[in-house]
């Protein structure tokens, strides 16, 4: 019990009011020009079409479109769930929520996080050597030994949760502004709502808040501005490492500075878009001028409609930029997921993965680098409702195939969760030629006949494998005590970093 205790002291005293102090840059070993770096960008509500790359009509990616043409683009990739939490836990360790014990988001109140007993990509990375970042959206927990400086990460700046899960004074498209300050103890938010709760939204340095609320309207200049800061100290230390960007676009609120465009004729959503471009556009030249040759950059999308596993809630645009190693102009028709970036990252570093326990994600290397196509046969896409809390899987792609055995059953802002449907036999689409997923296949075809079979056993066979293996539980207990908050007498607080 002693350790924690002090690991928690030192590194509140030593990250007090500096910006990298416990960030050890300094060279040792034989780490230098061998080991790659990574710069891992995860755009939230991010839809397919809103890649210019993916959809011609769409002009506002500029930035990401000359990445695509510098990289490999992949056409069928995946975010591994439709909602927050578990997409960014499903990433961090190559295991769907079903197995890491993240099957739903966690509250500004939440106790927990993601289970201590799971190991994170920044953990694997930061024992072989590697100085980690992680600027932006974390979801993961905020409270103790949640909190991202306890998860792997060396460096810590943003925001703990979704920033629809607070208030602001500079209140963005659809969003409340913060209510005043309770007097004489009162509490003046609403504890039960999943999202527009009336505590003031946060902004971390390390284990400090140094902004609450935080001003929405100047945070994506900030990420850029940490994001290019650790890359240039991290690049001259000789050390490898690796950045994560937890993005709060296209998430709304959509901030308010954004509203002007609609002046220029330009819509709210547009120039969102415009301003998360240029924000990965900084950080890709900053990465040509300092580590060009030996960073792995990967974008891809976090989920681009909450809960659901229709092909619009989990099929994402993603980006794979790494000169001289992934092929210039080149698209990639492979199956892969999210999931995948934990197993290919791993290998890449020369680490190992954490042993006892099973993997959701593959190596993509041979995709990368060998010009292979083939990808994942199977993928599984659980949802977060009534059904997706007790684990129940609700949709298999097999191949082209996409079958739903539930639909249905998403848990809204205020709580309340939707009808859900099981269907058996289940709902089947060819998306070769229905992506949209308009017309499920007749269920006295002879293709839904021969396709039902594999569809079945593909479930059955992810149910006895995750059945098999070490099975983590989230703690999604709540306290209101645990709310952050810069000033811990007060129900709602206001703090200005001098």
């Amino acid at each position: 019990m002693a350790w924690p205790f002090l690991k928690v002291l030192l590194v509140g005293v030593s990250f007090l009011g500096c910006l990298y102090p416990l960030v050890d840059f300094s060279f040792s070993g034989e780490t230098r020009d061998q080991k790659p770096n990574f710069v891992i960008i995860l755009a939230d509500d991010m839809g397919w079409g809103d890649l210019g790359a993916n959809w011609a009509e769409t002009k506002d990616t500029a930035n990401l479109d000359k990445m695509a043409a510098e990289g490999m683009r992949f056409v069928d990739f995946h975010a591994a769930a439709s909602t927050c939490s578990p997409s960014r836990a499903a990433l961090l360790t190559g295991r769907l929520g079903l197995r890491n014990g993240v099957p739903r988001n966690f509250a500004v109140t939440s106790v927990g996080g993601l289970p201590l007993n799971e190991t994170t990509l920044a953990e694997v990375l930061q024992r072989a050597g590697y100085v980690t970042g992680l600027i932006g959206k974390w979801h993961l927990g905020h409270h103790g030994s949640y909190h991202p400086n306890f998860r792997g990460f060396d460096y810590y700046f943003g925001i703990p949760y979704s920033h629809d899960m607070g208030c602001t004074d500079t209140p963005g498209y659809n969003h409340p502004p913060c209510p005043a300050c309770p007097r004489g103890g009162r509490p003046s938010r609403n504890l039960e709502k999943g999202c527009y709760s009336d505590v003031a939204l946060p902004l971390y340095e390390n284990l400090n808040i140094v902004e609450q609320p935080v001003n929405l309207s100047g945070l994506a200049q900030k990420y850029a501005e940490k994001a290019t800061q650790f890359i240039q100290r991290a690049s001259a230390s000789g050390r490898p490492f690796l950045l994560y960007v937890g993005l709060a676009h296209m998430h709304v609120p959509l901030s308010r500075n954004l509203l002007s465009a609609e002046a220029g004729g330009r819509r709210p959503y547009s120039a969102a878009l415009r301003e998360m471009d240029s924000l990965v556009g900084q950080i890709k030249d900053k990465v040509d001028l300092t580590a060009k040759n030996n960073t792995f950059l990967w974008f891809t999308g976090g989920s681009p409609a909450k809960q659901t596993t229709w092909e619009g809630g989990h099929r994402v645009p993603a980006l794979a930029y790494w000169p001289g190693r992934v092929p210039v102009n080149v698209t990639s028709t492979a199956l892969l997921s999210v999931l995948d970036i934990f197993p290919t990252v791993v290998a890449l570093a020369g680490a190992s993965l954490p042993r006892g326990r099973r993997f959701d994600g593959l190596d993509a290397s041979e995709v990368l680098f060998g010009g292979a196509q083939a990808g994942h046969r199977v993928l599984f896409h659980p949802n977060s409702g009534a059904a997706g809390e007790d684990g129940a899987l609700q949709t298999v792609r097999l191949e082209q195939y996409k079958a739903f055995f539930v639909t249905g059953g998403a848990r809204a802002c205020d709580g309340s969760v939707g009808p859900e449907w099981h269907h058996e036999p289940p709902l089947i689409f060819n998306l070769d030629g229905d992506v949209a997923e308009a017309v499920p296949l007749e269920r006295g075809s002879a293709e839904y006949q021969r396709v039902l079979p594999e569809v079945r056993a593909a479930l059955s066979g992810v149910l006895e494998d995750i059945a098999g293996d070490n099975i983590s539980r989230a703690d999604y207990s709540q306290d209101p005590s645990v709310a952050p908050c810069c000033n811990p007498h007060q129900t709602a607080c206001r703090c200005q970093a001098a």
